[in-house]
């Protein structure tokens, strides 16, 4: 490369744009050190080096926010945020790591960095140098000609806009001299600079094309007419000022030459020290892999300069052929730098042979730390992504896309596959010797198993480890999750084609002439192949998260236990059609009992399920105490009501809430009925990946919401029934697990000595706080005990518990205020849970399960004081999911030992449901109930009710 080329950045404006792309508790050291500005700054800035390689790079950042143009117009960037109160500081670690990568950066008292940028990309035009901007601030668009190119950021870090002359053209309709004429006439609202009103882009740069120049618009403004010409003319001084402000300076008297910003390589101790320092172990191997070799001018050695045009690079596009690394690998590793796979269509394009071959030249994997080193030892990784039905309803694969770095994947469509094909495929799942990345392994080994596949033991499941890195973290959609770990934007424009061989078709389900034209693959299977890449990817920053965070040790009990609810889910449990279909008919009648009492109660049929109509009836026509106001009118909601009713009864009320309780039911009722596989039993899909406590959900039907302990609830349970040739279900429940748990952590005597002493809990402990005999605890009292017992370990405050018991707050407050002198322990214990989740981040289970907490730190009250519930809530209900997770697998490896054929079915809450075998039920329910209560040793004993029946309702204890 023999011409010089000059990179020059605007350092604030990149750094804000950097922090504002990747969450900052994501970014944040063992000390408390936000990093996610540096991070991002030095992804965009690595990014930017590999692809210009430029010669001579500076920065420029702003000193102050008082500059010359505050001396013209004091309101001048007025109105601005405070800055972030995580952004604080790294503006100084971004300078600190420019230090240590030997790039100059500069400030200067009364300018901007914008006027530094101006000046030395002048100078080096004037030296004849190509000179690339890279600034989010469109005044620099000024500055664009032949030889200079403005990097503007897009709506990711990944994304820039190189605004060249015909960019700028073709964006704003005026050539680059002529853009701070658009920006003088429209305004800068982030700059505080008002405009004419009802004046944008295209307005103005359609008068600056009619006119010429913004000068002869002003001096011809009489001629524009209607309501912008009479804006036009009343904002004249406005304009006059922001053309004024928005022109750089190109003159400045620098301290530097431009010999000066020469770069030739970085100071190696120094980035580690640094990286140390702020705890990027992968972004110091990405500095030290992509920029460790320099040519002679200071440019990055590229492999891509090194192969001839039209080179072949091979299959698994490593390299060797040239003896050098591809620049792929470090790319797509980056963060923020999207691939654009190669995709081969097995059967069509790529024969079973090729796809064998394929398989068997490894991924190109790096390996630098002992999570991945680990990794490696089992083979190389390929990112296995299914679309179609995958779970254990009626599993079916439409397409399965198999991938490996730097950046290729492969099509499968299961339908077509020849029987040499089919054997490949059953061979690699198989395979212990290649690693396979995939995204929910329980809901894959459903869907492969229907096609007589088995995925092997070699595997890693991205969204366990996800999960136990941060279970907060949305990755409902995988494309926030490749955006939150990759910073890859996966766009899902249906217009796009993306990269394919040019050879390939796609079978759209045409006749055979249509078909055989050459079609592009629909953006939507470009799509899953980036998803397959991107599992390959996020697999060693999710391992060295894992490792980090120390949660790894949770994979030994999480992958067995998606062995068990894949088998539990695949057996199901049988449902007494019967028993639903008669209660729906109940139900149904009383909806429409309840729905004509109502209409009797006002005088007029309404819509019950419109909150519009029953606002009208509820506050207008019976005149009640208005609700909390809402944008569409007082709430209607359920708690709202159930409120307006207990102090204001009326018969509407009444009918209304009772018909809203028959609507809900049904709707449970229904949603069983539609979920009876053809094998006469549920299948519900157990969430191992949701809660963020640990505890594991239930969907497809959820079986969590059905009621407990009511007589519908009783009802609906009665449906759930053994099947011959098993003779009843077992239920085994723990009894009062939380609290329980919340003694031992706690270690509060009283509560402890109430546990051991084997008398009802709660009046024990109701005994303890109302200072009484406890044989004179009243029924009330025994009931606001427990509720407060559980509040506590739920984050309840004063006014919640009041609330929920319907009594004043001051009671509310002075029954925890006496609760807690009982029970000092249990106060001190759930202050230090806040206030070490406070200091450290996180909250942790007995079996040091994290749940991240930033927001305990919020300057909003209400946010801190969720997250402050959130804190008391976690390590006590997290704890009792993992000693049930634990309890499961106990329970299923005594089953295995004594060869039972009873079986576990669902995991509901804090209860085990059992079918049994012909001649297992006492066998069965002391190997249960030892199991479950022996799991783990607390300083209460553990204890579980065992109850057995013909159908769950009877199995109830």
């Amino acid at each position: 490369m023999s011409e010089n080329r000059l990179l020059v950045l605007d350092g604030h404006s990149l750094a804000f744009r950097a922090f504002f792309s990747r969450p900052p508790e994501n970014f944040r050291t063992t000390t408390g050190v936000y990093t996610n500005a540096v991070h991002g700054f030095l992804s965009m800035l690595l990014t930017m080096i590999r692809k210009e390689k430029p010669t001579h790079i500076g920065a420029a950042f702003d000193l102050s926010r008082h500059s010359f143009r505050t001396d013209i117009y004091p309101d001048y960037k007025g109105g601005r945020s405070d800055t972030p109160e995580e952004f604080i500081g790294q503006v100084e670690l971004i300078q600190r790591f420019l230090d240590a990568l030997k790039i100059k950066w500069l400030t200067m008292d009364n300018v901007e960095a914008d006027d530094i940028l101006a000046t030395l990309a002048t100078k080096g035009e004037n030296r004849g140098m190509k000179v690339l901007v890279s600034s989010g601030d469109r005044d620099t668009f000024q500055l664009v000609d032949e030889n200079i190119t403005v990097l503007y950021p897009g709506r990711t870090i990944s994304q820039t806009s190189r605004m060249t002359p015909e960019a700028v053209k073709e964006k704003y309709d005026v050539w680059p001299a002529q853009y701070p004429e658009i920006a003088a006439l429209v305004g800068e609202k982030a700059d505080n600079l008002p405009g004419v009103p009802l004046v944008g882009d295209k307005i103005a740069a359609g008068w600056i094309n009619e006119y010429g120049s913004l000068e002869e618009i002003l001096a011809r403004r009489e001629e524009i007419k209607g309501k912008r010409g009479e804006n036009l003319r009343a904002h004249v001084e406005d304009v006059k000022r922001n053309r004024q402000l928005n022109q750089l300076r190109r003159d400045l008297h620098l301290p530097v030459t431009l010999a000066d910003l020469e770069w030739t390589g970085f100071d190696e101790a120094a980035v580690d020290a640094i990286c140390e320092e702020l705890e990027f172990k992968e972004m110091r191997r990405q500095i030290f892999s992509q920029l460790g070799k320099r040519t002679a001018k200071g440019a990055t050695a590229s492999a891509i300069d090194k192969v001839p045009a039209g080179t072949d690079t091979g299959a698994a596009g490593t390299g060797e052929e040239t003896g050098v690394e591809s620049p792929l690998a470090t790319e797509a590793y980056g963060y923020g730098v999207e691939p654009n796979p190669v995709i081969h269509q097995l059967e069509r394009d790529f024969s079973p042979a090729d796809f064998s071959k394929w398989l068997e030249v490894g991924s190109g994997e790096e390996t630098s730390t002992d999570s991945t080193k680990a990794r490696a030892e089992k083979g190389p990784a390929f990112g296995v992504w299914a679309v179609g039905r995958i779970g254990v309803t009626s599993p079916h694969i439409d397409w399965l896309l198999l991938a490996k770095r730097p950046e290729e994947a492969v099509l499968v469509s299961p339908e077509i596959l020849s029987p040499e094909a089919e054997n490949t495929l059953k061979d690699f799942f198989a395979d212990e010797s290649k690693t396979k990345v995939v995204y929910d392994a329980k809901a894959l080994r459903h869907a492969l198993r229907a096609y007589g596949w088995e995925l092997g033991k070699n595997f890693q499941d991205a969204n366990l480890l996800d999960y136990l890195v941060d279970p907060d973290k949305p990755r409902v959609k995988f494309a926030s999750v490749t955006d939150r770990l990759l910073g890859w934007s996966i766009d899902e424009k249906p217009s796009a084609v993306g990269k394919i061989n040019e050879q390939m078709t796609f079978d759209l389900g045409l006749d055979d002439a249509t078909a055989a034209e050459a079609l592009p693959l629909p953006q939507t299977l470009i799509n899953q192949a980036k998803y397959a890449l991107a599992l390959v990817y996020m697999i060693p920053i999710l391992e060295e998260k894992l490792y980090y965070n120390q949660v790894n040790h949770l994979l030994d009990l999480e992958i067995p236990l998606s062995y068990l609810l894949e088998r539990m889910e695949s057996v199901g449990i049988a449902i007494d059609r019967a028993v639903l279909e008669n209660f729906d008919k109940e139900l149904e009648s009383e909806v429409e009992k309840t729905q004509q009492a109502a209409y009797n109660a006002i005088g007029r049929e309404v819509n019950l399920s419109s909150p519009k109509q029953l606002q009208d009836v509820l506050f207008n026509q019976l005149q009640l105490p208005p609700t909390r106001k809402l944008k569409t009118g007082y709430t209607t909601d359920a708690k709202a009501l159930e409120e307006l009713a207990l102090y204001n009864p009326h018969p509407f009320l009444e009918a209304l809430l009772y018909f809203r309780d028959r609507i809900k039911l049904l709707q449970i009722v229904r949603n069983l009925e539609e979920k009876i596989a053809a094998d006469g039993r549920i299948h519900t899909t157990f969430g191992q990946t949701v809660a963020s406590t640990g505890r594991l959900s239930s969907i497809d039907p959820n079986l969590q919401n059905i009621p407990a302990r009511t007589q519908d609830g009783s009802r609906i349970r009665e449906a759930f029934a053994a099947e011959p040739p098993f003779e009843n279900l077992m239920t085994a429940d723990y009894s009062q697990i939380e609290m329980r748990i919340m003694a031992h952590l706690s270690e509060d005597e009283g509560l402890i000595a109430a546990f051991n002493s084997g008398e009802d809990l709660h009046r024990s402990v109701a005994a303890l706080v109302y200072g009484i005999d406890p044989k004179d605890v009243t029924p009330t009292q025994r009931s606001h005990v427990k509720a407060t017992s559980y509040g506590l370990a739920y984050g309840l405050s004063a006014f919640g518990l009041a609330g929920q018991l319907r009594i004043p707050q001051k009671e509310a407050k002075h029954l925890m205020e006496t609760y807690f002198s009982r029970f000092g322990q249990v106060r001190d214990y759930l202050e230090h849970i806040v206030n070490q989740a406070r200091r450290v981040g996180y909250t942790e289970t007995m079996w040091g399960r994290r749940r991240y907490l930033p927001d305990l730190r919020s300057s909003n009250r209400q946010v801190a004081e969720n997250a402050r519930r959130a804190a008391l809530n976690a390590p006590i209900q997290g704890s009792a999911a993992d000693l049930m997770k634990h309890a499961m697998l106990k329970v299923e490896a005594a089953l295995r030992e004594a060869k039972l054929k009873s079986r576990m079915l669902l995991q509901v809450h804090d209860e085990l449901i059992f079918e049994v075998a012909p001649r297992e039920e006492e066998t069965l329910t002391g190997l249960v109930t030892e199991a479950m209560t022996t799991v783990v040793t607390l300083k209460v004993p553990l204890e579980v009710s065992v109850g057995v029946g013909a159908n769950w309702r009877k199995a109830a204890h």
